[in-house]
């Protein structure tokens, strides 16, 4: 199996001192649940150089200032860490032989994508993780957090998932990025319509026209959806429309690395899926899922 997307920040922390012997447990860890390849991908907005280069998009959207205020406290906390030198440590572990690809998660920021790829192109990286975590200024998957929670309870479930989807649509067609993380991400909350078939069908239709790989994640069981990302039936879809896939586990400390992944296995194997998506140097290679 893959962990395709693992962190090495806890989300309440700023920053940590970055170290080979951090990522040599991460693969010590995978490799006991059969985990053969693994790729460190820390969201972009933990570095200074994209802050740079977003800048305070929240102040563009039309959500309250209490909504703006707490998207405005999130990246002050945590925009705080060098690119540079997380690449640089992502590279030390590749060439010390340790089964690790180097990686990113790309938050979607309407209208400066071009931007962010211009940044992202500058470095090695073997694999971008495509994620949507805000809706304008709403920070939609901080379940923790009041503000965020106030806002779930006054906005229209079918709205929240219609918005989530053009996102998602956008960000796929922009091409930035080779697999869509945690594709359903907006039922983090439990908050699911009573039909979200055409959600599910744009979604699968997204990923094929954009020719990325879809995340199989484990992450979805630890919060209020209960359930992997993606859904069954979403899942389901895109086996059908030959979208290749990912498994991850969306860590944020060594426990929790290849988390399920057992569980994940199974599931993708009754669903019908045959293989898996590794990537190097950006270019993806499919691997014979029975062989991992």
């Amino acid at each position: 199996m893959l962990d395709y997307h693992l962190h090495l920040w806890p989300h309440e922390d700023a920053e940590t001192w970055l170290s080979i012997d951090q990522i040599a447990d991460y693969c010590e860890e995978a490799a006991k649940h059969g985990v053969v390849e693994v790729a460190l991908t820390e969201h972009l907005h933990r570095f200074t150089q994209a802050a740079d280069i977003v800048g305070k998009f929240w102040e563009k959207s039309d959500d309250n200032p209490a909504v703006q205020e707490s998207i405005a406290n999130y990246f002050d906390h945590h925009a705080r860490s060098d690119l540079d030198a997380y690449v640089e440590l992502a590279s030390e572990a590749k060439r010390q032989g340790l089964p690790v690809k180097i990686g990113m998660e790309v938050d979607y920021y309407q209208g400066q994508m071009e931007e962010v790829g211009t940044l992202l192109s500058q470095y090695p990286f073997d694999v971008l993780l495509g994620s949507v975590h805000w809706i304008g200024a709403w920070q939609f998957d901080d379940v923790k957090n009041p503000v965020v929670m106030e806002q779930w309870d006054a906005r229209d479930v079918d709205a929240c998932w219609e918005a989530y989807t053009g996102a998602m649509e956008e960000l796929a067609a922009t091409k930035t990025c080779d697999v869509l993380a945690h594709p359903d991400l907006i039922k983090c909350a439990g908050r699911i319509p009573e039909n979200p078939t055409e959600w599910w069908d744009r979604l699968a239709e997204a990923a094929k026209n954009s020719g990325m790989a879809a995340e199989l994640s484990s992450a979805g069981w630890r919060n209020l959806a209960h359930e992997q990302y993606p859904a069954v039936p979403l899942l389901e879809r895109f086996i059908a429309h030959g979208v290749p896939m990912t498994t991850a586990s969306d860590a944020h400390r060594v426990d929790r690395v290849a988390e399920r992944m057992e569980d994940l296995q199974r599931l993708a194997s009754s669903s019908g899926l045959t293989s898996l998506a590794s990537f190097e140097n950006r270019q993806r290679v499919d691997i014979d899922l029975e062989g991992l």
